[in-house]
This record gives structure tokens, C-alpha cells and sequence, in this order.
């Protein structure tokens, strides 16, 4: 029974009642870094009402917590009734010791009746028949009164048993019931909240997503939704069985004998508030660990998401430096935990064993002195006062849970209570039968609510009239594109109107008015399912015919029709399958397809090369037929035509008119246009390929086109992984132990409190079956013995105090240190990786952060604490059974039959529900990444009124999940009710079998009491261990991971020593020779071709070529990104694979089209252009001017030290690209590659940088790849690139005598101008 008891002492320490172990998973690093970003995690108050948050819930769902709570109570009554029986039994067991020594002084007068012991010992109604005789025979001096046992020992044991099975078929149901009618309904309510929640984000207006970032949403969607279900859930079922356990036991406490109840209630506190202020310090140590691992893993993620960047800038060190430095913080919360850990644990046991020491003494003095007690009485009252109070701390574990989940509640219900100041969902709002398209704007004025304090409209007053076509010009930054936000009504103006047919667009229903929009944005946002998908975004119920109708006029059928899936082609996360051409292109196909009467293009030409921009600038032309259309464009042959231009400046539209008249003006516009026709082709552009992966556009989460496509997926995902799980080589436990080397001398203190504690258990069964023994002896034996065995008792506590802090607090140490130490390795090992690592969906930036999170703390399982919980478990099972089997080999061989049941119950509980953690985690990142899609691209999804198709596609995904859960909350019930009811049958069966060798006088009752609790007694001790043990197979499964990542040898290794380093002067030429290549993960598609060229040194080539014929790439191949398949790349006639990769780097500068920021300061961002020594102020400032940003720079109210913010989204594009030219020109470098680096500029900007770009090229190997020919004219050498090979080379004037491809583009140019 104490058996029993000390299961309850394990479930304060969260080990056997496994649903107390989930939250000891760590989190995913990205989660706990939006907490610590927003603050909101660590707020305790405001939380919503206990009751407010069951608000979900419907009548089935309340039917079934009523009825689970109901099953709660009775399931908590039965611990309480067994140690009635349980008492009872013990008096049996102390009774036929006591007629074991009564027949042992009668031997005379049995021989006198016939009568052996044996035979009395079996039915002693043949003694107690012969009471006169015997009271005759010794005059008296002794009589039947001393004998206090009436039945056969069997039969009365036979009835206590099949007490026992009755309480266990009890728990049975009512554990099945609780835990299942809590689960389901907690189910319900979190679909129910999911669902609600994506809902109503969807409804917000664009304003407020500009505050709230998609990772902290996606966190409220998993994570605090996951908590609500956590505290609402079998948690609250848990709390209600302890808490009837609790009134049940102090019942029958006081019942019973109220005596020695006052005095063990009188310490009993004690325990309870030990073990509520272990769990709670655990709690509160643990969120802090978590948030100081956030910072480090902020850096990680950032870090991945701009690997690009961080490689070709040679940053892999200081990264890792600043990484390894951010861990500190999160080791010495870990060493906290296990210190806090150890000592709470320590002082537990040590108010447990004073509680026990103290009740058996005072107990033992009452059996003495007063009647009303016998040895029954004594530990009825003793366990169950004992169990009441572990119970009342059992119970505050879960109540803590639905602490957590009122926190999450009170933001998640926020959320979805929160009214949008503009609902696209909403269908109030006027709906005009037709629309002619009259756009005026009156007195606007406008600040995005992320910067309230930046005025960007300033009073603006523009007109469209139906059918014509404004333009709107001026340099970045002045409003252009707030005006087609404003259109689509994204935002509202702080002041004035905007109209439409002279409706004001506020009085106009949401849908309405953006079903009659068309948008096509700079920077296109496709989703990741097919082209032709995406197309019918554009509108619902769209025919085949006019998809391909649409692609058509938008000039993307023909490279639609090219690729192997043709329409039917994925196009990756964020459209990372297809060139930023084609990106384009698909865009555009998706607004013609709407056929609206107001077109809004921004810059919707911009990444086309120039025969492509010529035939889709015709479809547009064609398309704004008959549609008023609002042009944005920095390229002004794209505008010449257009009815009216506007020119912008600081918000205000200072000139408008036509082309003509504007010029006429010399005002803005006469300085752009001519400032762009000095050079003849001033706004044509070739398309750069975005090849797979060949930027790093930021790892967003993936979509798939319909339910079943996404579980074959997810599915083939999950299989995939599980395959290669079991193709890694086993991480040898040697090998990790190695690793924690540096610690052995914590390791080998932590394993000597690791064997004392395993042996305390065996202890403590010899002194209780010791105790029981006394109670046979005369009362002043029994005096002495008592206080002896609770004096070795308190001693045992004293001792597990000392050792369990030292198994706690020495392997806290050595597994904390192994943790940053893994980390750090696994950090730096994932930067080692080639490009290509990173270009495989596996290692998006998610799971490659959460795998550093959860790995790396989780492998401590495997070190130094598994040795120690296996040494725990040999030292305390060992003692166990040794001390068993010499006693009496047949009761342990049938104890050790049941224990394997025991035993599996507890694991299969653990599993069950850590796994259900585990797959709901899985399951959920599926829909997760639905959501975060959607809500990344919120704009897109708003003006293309998906809203209803998203939150279709989330409630798929999560629909198979839902399912599968109920389900599971069935298995979960029934392994839960055998987990805790199999204890009661194994008691029956034992204490039956006992009572037959008792009654064969095979065994003394202190024999078989003593093997019945060393065996239960080291058996609960296993469930001790484990909670010092967590999850081995899911460390192993880590420690695989890291290992093979830590053994995996990149083909180009950056901290590589390998390699020549050519001499300071050499001339820095760059030859292709025949290079062939394709991207790793695309193997089947050719990029390059048998590409060759050579740039000479000091000189300039510019690779130009229509969308996806490899000029990206051969910039990649430059950097050594990757390498050739055939043919070389060569560095002063060296091969670059000969040579050392850092300093090839080195000597490479090298400005993107979409250039990467890190949140820090614009100086810092500068200086990373060189990561080889410190850069001065000087040096920054220089760059900065070089770039024409300096003066920007300086207006700003931090100066150099503002933040750009993450991925630099506080600055415009074409802020961002000269912050990262100043990057590029701080390097001073021998060869300078340029791919597109002046594409998201305005030309004016434009033309001062493309001058500092030219100084900057002075000297230097040049590689530049452009849209714009003026950028290209002056080149040294003109490639024309075309599949992967160059079909034309030489100079400009050259290429124009030729008259091929060069020729026809220049002159499409000209004829435009």
C-alpha cells in the first residue's frame, strides 16, 4: 500500500503521472523568442475568469467535464478505501504473528489434545474450541484471550483480495471516463478556438498586421492555444481526483482515530508546501531558461535566414561567437533548475520520512495507551492523513496548468473578440450596381500605424477619371505606393477622402470594392501550390480556358508550357521555383484574369527582361482599355503614354499633365527624364533569374494544393524523416560521455548520489516490515524498538536529502554544460554547411532553430543523468530483489510476474501522452503553416478576397488531426485506467498468495511483508528514477542527429585550411570554361550549359539574358556557393576549387536584388563587409557616402546608430540596397559582382549610385548583372546569355554592328523612346 503512496510522491515530481512531463519538452527556440520580443508571455496578469475560460464549450461538452469530474472524484475515492482494507489486512498479518508466538508457548498442552501447529495455524477454530481446556491445563496463566484471529488466515485474505479487484475494476472506468470525457471536450473547445482565432486575425485590418508579426500569431495559434488545451483538459480532471483523495483521506483520517490525525496534519503542511514550491521554482526557472535560450536562438534565425549574406561576408565566426555568447545566460538557468531541482526533491523526501518517523512513534505510543487504537487504526489513519496531504500538493501541478491557460486565454479571447476598423468579412457597406471607375483623392493625409510619427501623404490631392490612366512618379519614399494601399482600402486616411464614383471608399462594402481592383504588385507574392492555382486566385470559378487566356496575355505561357508540370508546377515557397520574371508574369496573369474596372499596377513590369516587358506592357495596355488604371513606375517609357502623370514629392502631388506638358514644366519629372535619357535604353531591362534558392528570400512556410495532396505529403515528410532517423549510425554512449569529459567529477558525484538513493527504497521496506514485527513483542520492547526505527527513518531522510540534491544539482551541471557545448558544435556545424544544405526543405530556417533548441538539451539525457538513473535503478531494484529472493523466492517470483504490467501501464501512459504532444506539435505545424502564409502575405490574400479559401485550407488540415485525437483520447483513457488500477490486482494476488505460505507456515508475516515492499517499495523507486531520466528514446534520437551533423563533412567547408592563397598582387581575372551546372535540389534541370567567358583584369562584364538563363547563378558559382558539375571556374588561371575558400571570399564583394539587413544598427549592418577586422566610424561613413546614403543616414533621428529592423523592414527597398552597396564598398575588394544592385532604385537615385558604383568598379574585376541597359552600355564586355551558354559577346558598339539579340533589344529601346 505505502507502494502506493510513494506512487504519489513521484506524481509531485511529475514523473508517473506522465500528463505532469509534458511540459518539460522544451519549446521551439522561435516561439519563446516571439514571447520575449513582445512581452506579453511574461505578463502574469490579466488572466480571463476561471470560468470564462471554458466559454467554448457547448451542453455536450460541459455534459461530459460534469460527468469526467464525477468519474474524477470516485477515481480519487479509491486510494483512500484500499488502505481501510489494506489496515485491515496488516492487523490480519499482525494477528498470526502474534498466534505464531502464542503456539510457540502452548507446545505442552497441543500435544495433550492431539492437536500440532500446523494445524491450528490453518483452521484455528480447533484451538479456540478447546478454550476451557487450555485455561484449565495452565491454571489460568494462559488463555484463548490473547489470540485475536477467529477465521481461517486464507479465507480472510481471500476476501481482502477481492476488495482489492472490486476498487480495481472501479478504477478502471472511472480512470477511462475522466481522462477521455476531459480530453474530447478539450478537443472541441481548441478546435473550436483555432478555428475562431485564424478568423478573426483574417478580419483585421492591414494596419494592424503591420504591428503584429506572423511569428507571434502563428505562436497564439499553436502554442498558447496548446496551453488553453493543456489546462482545460484531463489536467482539471487530475485536480479533481486529487482533491477527493484528499477530503476522502482526511475523512477517514479523523474517523478513524482523530488522535494521531491532528498530529500528522499538524506537519503535513510541510509537505505540501514543499512540493507546491518545487513545482512552482521548477516552473519559473524553467520559462526563464527558456527565454534566455531565446536571445540566442533570435540570432540563430536570423542568422539562417540570411545565410547568403552571412557566407559570402565571411561572418560564420562572429555569428557563432555571438551565438556561443547568448548561451551563457541559458546554462546558468539550467544549473538553477537542477539545483533547485535536487534540494526540493531532497527536502520532499526528508518531510516524508520525519512526517513517517514521527507517525509511527506517536501511532505506536496510542496502539500502547488507548484502546480505540490497534495497529489497524494506526496505519489507516497514518496513510490515509499522509495521502490526503500529497494529494492537496498533487493537485496544485494541474491547477497551474489552468493558470497558463487563463494567461493564453486572456490574449487568444482578445484577439478573437477584437472588432477590425476595417472587416473585409464585414457585409455592411454599400454594393453600386455598376462601377465607372472616377478614383479621386482629396486632401489626404497618412502615416502607417507602425510609424504614426512619419507623415507619408501630406495633403494629396489626385482625380482619375473612368478609363484613363494616371501615373504616378517620384523619388522612393514619397508615396506612390501608399496610394494603391489606400485604394484598396488597406488602411484608412488620418484625414480626407478617397473616392470612388463619388462614394467615399468607407462607405463602400470591403469585398465589393476590392472585387473590382486588379493589383500587381513590385514584389509579387505567390503561394505555394501550382501556377495554375495561383492564377485562379485572381477569381473564383475560373475556366481552364481563361487561365491560359490570362498567362497568355501576360506573356507566361510559353515558360509555363516548358516546364515538365506545365501548368500543374509547384511553385515553392513564395513562388522560389520560378524566376523573378516569372514570378511577374504569373502575378499579372492573375489580376487579367479578375477583368476589373480599376487596374492598380506598381511597378508591375519591373523584374521583366525586355522582350518579355514589351509584349506584357502591350497586354497591360490593352488591359487598361476601358479601366481606369493607376501606374507606379520608376521606368518612364512605361508612363510616357499615360493620360495624366502625376509628379510626387514628400506626399504632396506637386505637378501633373501629360508627358508633354510636363516637360514642358521642367519641374520633377523634366529632371527624371532627363536624368534617365542619357542613356538611349534608359528603362529597358533583361530578367535576372531568381533560380531556386539563388537569393535567400526568407524561409516561409508551405502550403499544398488540397487536403489529400497535403496528408500524402506531410505523410511521405514524416516517412522520410523516420527513414533516415534509422540510417543514422547510433550515437555510441561512449562517444557523448567523451563529450562531457570536462565534467567527470561532477559525473561521478552525481552517480554516488545516484546509488545511495536507489538503495533508500529496500531501506525503508525492511524498517516498515520491522516496525509491524514490534507490534508482536511486549510493550516495552516495543517502546525501545519504535524509537529506534524512527530515528533510522529521520536518519534516511537527512540522507536523501544530501543525496538527491547532489544527483540533482552534479547532473545539472555536467548536462548543462554538455548542452551549450552541443549547441555551440551544432551551431557551428550547420554554418559550415555548403548552400545547398539550406536549399533542402528539411533545413528550413523553423527547423533548424527548433532542432538547436530541442536537440541539444535533450542529448543531456543520455550522458551523465542516464548513468546515473540506470546506477539509481540497478542499486535500488538489485537491493530489492536480493533481499526478496532471500526471504521467499515464491512470493518474489510472482511480484516480479505483475511487475512488467505495472510497468507497461506507466510507459504506455507516458507514451501515449508525450506522443500525443509530439503528433498534435507535427499535425498542427501543418495547419500552422497555412496560417503563417496567409498571414504573411496578408495584403496579397486581402486584395485577392482569399480570406474564406485560407481558413478552408486551415480547417482542412486540422480536421484529420482533430480526429485522430478524439480517438486517441479513448487509448489514452483505457492505458491511463490500467496504469493505475493494475497496482490493486497485483496487491490481491500477492497478499493472497502470502497468506497461503503464511498459513503453510512456509513464512513469518514479517517475511512476507518484507518481500511484498521491497519489491513494490524498488518498483515505485523506478518511477524515483525517472525523474532524473527524461524521454531517452527521443534523446537518442537527437543525439543521432547532432552527431551526424557534427561527423558530416560539407564538400566546401569554410573553416577549411585547404586550398592555395594567391599572392597579394595577382590580377584577379575570372574565366568560365564550359561550365555545366544544376541546383542540387533540381538535378533534372540544367542551368548552365557549357557557359565560358573570361573578364580580364580590372575590367567589367555584364551578363545580360531573358529570365532563367543562368546569370544568378554564375555569380553563385563566383562566390563558390556551389560548384560546377563539368567545366571550371578559374581565378587567375586557378581553378577556384584549388583555392582556400575563406580567402576566396575574401576577396569578392558582392551587392544582391534583394539584399539582406540584419536587425541592427545601419553601421553595423555597413561593417559587416568585413568580418576580418574592426571597421572604423571613418571607413562607414565613406562607404555610406559612396552609396549615396549618408545624408539619408544623417537625418535620421539615431543617425548610424538606428535599427533597420528585422531583415531591415524599417528601410525602403531602395534604402536597403544602399545600405547594402556601403556593405559591398567597405570590403575593398579585388572583384566586385553586382546583380541587379541598382534595380529598386529611383532613377535618380539611381544615377548618383550607378556613378559611385562606377568609381567603385575602377581597378576592380567586375561581374555585373542588369536589367537596365544604361547600366550595361559601358561595360568592357557584353555577354548575351541564353540556356546556359553565352550566344553573343563583345562591346556595346560591337553587339549593335552584329545585329542579333542585343541589337533587337536596343532597339526595341529605341523605338520606345
Amino acid at each position: 500500500m505505502s507502494g502506493v503512496e510513494l506512487k504519489n510522491i513521484n506524481k509531485i515530481n511529475g514523473t508517473s503521472d506522465s500528463k505532469e512531463t509534458n511540459g518539460a519538452v522544451p519549446h521551439d527556440g522561435i516561439e519563446d523568442e516571439v514571447k520575449v520580443k513582445t512581452g506579453k508571455e511574461k505578463k502574469k496578469e490579466p488572466m480571463t475568469g476561471v470560468f470564462e475560460v471554458f466559454r467554448f464549450s457547448d451542453w455536450k461538452d460541459k455534459a461530459m467535464m460534469v460527468l469526467g469530474s464525477i468519474c474524477a472524484a470516485a477515481n480519487g475515492t479509491a486510494l483512500p478505501i484500499m488502505i481501510i482494507v489494506f489496515g485491515e489486512m496488516i492487523e490480519t498479518f499482525v494477528d498470526t504473528g502474534i498466534l505464531d508466538k502464542f503456539l510457540d508457548k502452548i507446545p505442552a498442552f497441543l500435544a495433550n489434545v492431539s492437536l500440532t501447529e500446523d494445524q491450528v495455524f490453518k483452521d484455528v477454530n480447533l484451538l479456540l474450541d478447546k478454550c476451557t481446556e487450555l485455561d484449565a491445563f495452565y491454571s489460568g496463566n494462559i488463555t484463548c484471550n490473547e489470540i485475536n484471529i477467529t477465521d481461517k488466515i486464507l479465507d480472510e485474505m481471500t476476501t481482502y483480495a477481492i476488495y482489492y479487484c472490486i476498487i480495481g475494476g472501479a478504477v478502471l472506468f472511472c480512470g477511462y471516463m475522466q481522462v477521455t470525457l476531459w480530453m474530447t471536450a478539450a478537443e472541441h473547445q481548441a478546435h473550436r478556438i483555432r478555428k475562431q482565432f485564424l478568423q478573426n486575425v483574417m478580419r483585421q485590418h492591414i494596419g494592424w498586421f503591420d504591428t503584429h508579426e506572423a511569428a507571434e500569431l502563428n505562436t497564439r495559434l499553436a502554442d498558447d492555444i496548446a496551453k488553453i488545451q493543456d489546462g482545460i483538459g484531463d489536467k482539471i480532471g487530475t485536480f479533481v481526483q486529487w482533491m477527493s483523495t484528499f477530503c476522502t483521506g482526511f475523512i477517514i483520517g479523523f474517523v478513524y482515530g482523530w488522535k494521531l490525525t491532528l498530529v500528522i496534519v499538524a506537519v503535513s503542511p510541510l509537505l505540501a508546501v514543499a512540493a507546491s514550491l518545487f513545482s512552482y521554482l521548477a516552473a519559473s526557472i524553467t520559462s526563464k531558461e527558456l527565454e534566455a535560450y531565446a536571445k540566442a536562438g533570435a540570432v540563430a534565425e536570423e542568422v539562417f535566414g540570411a545565410i547568403r549574406t552571412v557566407v559570402a561576408f565571411g561572418g560564420q565566426e562572429n555569428e557563432a561567437q555571438r551565438y556561443f555568447t547568448n548561451l551563457g545566460s541559458a546554462q546558468a538557468f539550467g544549473i538553477k533548475k537542477g539545483f533547485t531541482n535536487g534540494a526540493s526533491m531532497g527536502f520532499i523526501w526528508l518531510v516524508i520520512f520525519g512526517c513517517e518517523a514521527l507517525g509511527f512513534w506517536y501511532g505506536a505510543k496510542l496502539v500502547r495507551e488507548d484502546d480505540d487504537y490497534t495497529v489497524a487504526t494506526m496505519i489507516i489513519v497514518f496513510f490515509s492523513v499522509l495521502m490526503g496531504a500529497f494529494s492537496l500538493g498533487n493537485a496544485f501541478p494541474p491547477l497551474n496548468a489552468l493558470s497558463t491557460a487563463r494567461g493564453a486565454a486572456y490574449v487568444v479571447f482578445q484577439l478573437i473578440d477584437l472588432k477590425s476598423e476595417i472587416d473585409s468579412s464585414s457585409d455592411e457597406g454599400k454594393r453600386p450596381d455598376t462601377v465607372r471607375g472616377y478614383i479621386q483623392f482629396q486632401n489626404v493625409h497618412f502615416s502607417y500605424p507602425s510609424r504614426p510619427d512619419v507623415k507619408v501623404l501630406n495633403g494629396l490631392d489626385i482625380e482619375a477619371k473612368p478609363g484613363q490612366t494616371v501615373a504616378l512618379v517620384g523619388s522612393s519614399g514619397c508615396g506612390k505606393s501608399t496610394t494603391v494601399q489606400l485604394m484598396l482600402r488597406f488602411y484608412d486616411p488620418s484625414q480626407g477622402k478617397v473616392m470612388i464614383d463619388g462614394t467615399e471608399i468607407r462607405d463602400l462594402n470591403i469585398k465589393w470594392l476590392r472585387s473590382h481592383i486588379g493589383l500587381v504588385s513590385q514584389e509579387p507574392v505567390l503561394f505555394a501550390t501550382t501556377i495554375a492555382e495561383n492564377i485562379r486566385y485572381g477569381k473564383e470559378d475560373v475556366t481552364m480556358d481563361e487561365i491560359i487566356q490570362a498567362s497568355k496575355n501576360a506573356n507566361a505561357y510559353d515558360f509555363i508550357m516548358s516546364l515538365p508540370d506545365k501548368f500543374e508546377t509547384l511553385v515553392g515557397e513564395r513562388g522560389a521555383q520560378l524566376s523573378g520574371g516569372q514570378k511577374q508574369r504569373v502575378a499579372i496573369a492573375r489580376a487579367l484574369v479578375k477583368d476589373p474596372k480599376i487596374l492598380l499596377l506598381d511597378e508591375a513590369t519591373s523584374a521583366l527582361d525586355t522582350e518579355s516587358e514589351s509584349i506584357v506592357q502591350d497586354a497591360l495596355d490593352k488591359a487598361r482599355a476601358g479601366r481606369t488604371t493607376l501606374v507606379i513606375a520608376h521606368r518612364l517609357s512605361t508612363i510616357k503614354t499615360a493620360d495624366i502623370i502625376v509628379g510626387f514629392s514628400q506626399g504632396v502631388a506637386t505637378e501633373r499633365g501629360t508627358h508633354s506638358e510636363l516637360m514642358a514644366k521642367q519641374g520633377i519629372y523634366y529632371q527624371l527624364v532627363t536624368s534617365q535619357s542619357h542613356s538611349q535604353e534608359h528603362n529597358e531591362e533583361f530578367d535576372d533569374e531568381v533560380e531556386e534558392s539563388s537569393k535567400s528570400p526568407e524561409k516561409k512556410l508551405q502550403r499544398v494544393v488540397s487536403v489529400t495532396d497535403k496528408e500524402k505529403i506531410s505523410v511521405k515528410v514524416e516517412e522520410d524523416e523516420e527513414e533516415e532517423l534509422k540510417k543514422l549510425p547510433n550515437a555510441p554512449f561512449s562517444r557523448l560521455m567523451k563529450m562531457n569529459s570536462p565534467e567527470w567529477f561532477y559525473i561521478v558525484l552525481g552517480c554516488f548520489g545516484s546509488i545511495v538513493n536507489g538503495g533508500v527504497q529496500p531501506a525503508f521496506a525492511i524498517i516498515f516490515s520491522e516496525i509491524l514485527k514490534v507490534f508482536q513483542e511486549d510493550e516495552e520492547t516495543q517502546k525501545d524498538r519504535i524509537m529506534i526505527y524512527s530515528l533510522i527513518m529521520l536518519g534516511l531522510g537527512v540522507m536523501s536529502l544530501f543525496t538527491m540534491f547532489l544527483q540533482g544539482y552534479m547532473f545539472a551541471r555536467s548536462g548543462e554544460a554538455l548542452t551549450t557545448r552541443l549547441r555551440d558544435k551544432t551551431f557551428r556545424s550547420m554554418l559550415r554547411q555548403d548552400i545547398a544544405f539550406y536549399d533542402n526543405a528539411k533545413n528550413s530556417v523553423g527547423a533548424l532553430t527548433t532542432r538547436l533548441a530541442t536537440d541539444a538539451s535533450l542529448v543531456q539525457g543520455v550522458t551523465g543523468v542516464r548513468l546515473g538513473s540506470t546506477l539509481m535503478n540497478i542499486s535500488n531494484m538489485g537491493t530489492a530483489i536480493i533481499i526478496s529472493f532471500v526471504y521467499s523466492w515464491k512470493l518474489t517470483l510472482l511480484i516480479i510476474g505483475f511487475m512488467p504490467f505495472i510497468v507497461l501501464g506507466g510507459i504506455m501512459e507516458v507514451r501515449l501522452l508525450t506522443g500525443q504532444a509530439g503528433k498534435n506539435k507535427e499535425a498542427l505545424e501543418g495547419a500552422g503553416k497555412v496560417a503563417v502564409e496567409c498571414i504573411e502575405n496578408m495584403r496579397t490574400v486581402a486584395s485577392l478576397l482569399k480570406e474564406p479559401e485560407f481558413f478552408r485550407l486551415y480547417v482542412n488540415s486540422l480536421e484529420v488531426t482533430y480526429k485522430q485525437n478524439k480517438r486517441r483520447a479513448h487509448l489514452v483513457g483505457v492505458t491511463y485506467a490500467f496504469s493505475q488500477a493494475i497496482i490493486y490486482f497485483a496487491y490481491a494476488a500477492a497478499f493472497v498468495l502470502g497468506a497461503y505460505l503464511i498459513e503453510e507456515r512456509e513464512q513469518t508475516f514479517e517475511e512476507v511483508f518484507l518481500v511484498f515492499s521491497a519489491i513494490v517499495f524498488g518498483a515505485m523507486g523506478l518511477g524515483n528514477a525517472s525523474a532524473f531520466a527524461p524521454d531517452i528514446g527521443k534523446a537518442q534520437n537527437s543525439a543521432k542527429r547532432i552527431i551526424a551533423l557534427i561527423d558530416s563533412q560539407p564538400t566546401l567547408d569554410h573553416t577549411s585550411t585547404a586550398g592555395d592563397k594567391l599572392q597579394a598582387t595577382y590580377q584577379a581575372s575570372v574565366t568560365f570554361e564550359s561550365v555545366h551546372f544544376s541546383y542540387p535540389t533540381r538535378e533534372s534541370v540544367p542551368v548552365l550549359q557549357g557557359l565560358t567567358f573570361k573578364v580580364t583584369p580590372g575590367q567589367t562584364l555584364a551578363l545580360v539574358g531573358s529570365s532563367g538563363c543562368g546569370k544568378s547563378t554564375s555569380v553563385q558559382l563566383i562566390e563558390r556557393f556551389y560548384d560546377a558539375a563539368n567545366g571550371s571556374v578559374k581565378l587567375d588561371d586557378h581553378d577556384i576549387k584549388g583555392l582556400n575558400l575563406q580567402w576566396l571570399r575574401q576577396q569578392i564583394g558582392i551587392v544582391s536584388q534583394e539584399p539582406v539587413l540584419f536587425d541592427r544598427s545601419i553601421a553595423e549592418n555597413i561593417a559587416y563587409g568585413d568580418n576580418t577586422r574592426v571597421v572604423s566610424m571613418d571607413e562607414i561613413i565613406e562607404a555610406a557616402r559612396g552609396a549615396n546614403i549618408h545624408n539619408f543616414i544623417s537625418e535620421l533621428p539615431d543617425g548610424y546608430s538606428t535599427n533597420v529592423g528585422a531583415k531591415g523592414t524599417q528601410l525602403s527597398g531602395g534604402q536597403k540596397q544602399r545600405v547594402a552597396i556601403a556593405r559591398a564598398l567597405v570590403r575593398n575588394p579585388k572583384i566586385l559582382l553586382l546583380d541587379e544592385a541598382t534595380s529598386a532604385l529611383d532613377t535618380e537615385s539611381e544615377k548618383i549610385v550607378q556613378e559611385a558604383l562606377d568609381k567603385a568598379r575602377q581597378g576592380r574585376t567586375c561581374v555585373v548583372i542588369a536589367h537596365r541597359l544604361s547600366t550595361v552600355k559601358n561595360a568592357d564586355t557584353i555577354c548575351v546569355v541564353s540556356s546556359g551558354k553565352v550566344t553573343e559577346e563583345g562591346t556595346h558598339t560591337e553587339l549593335m554592328n552584329k545585329q542579333g539579340f542585343y541589337y533587337k533589344l536596343v532597339k526595341k529601346s529605341t523605338r520606345k523612346e
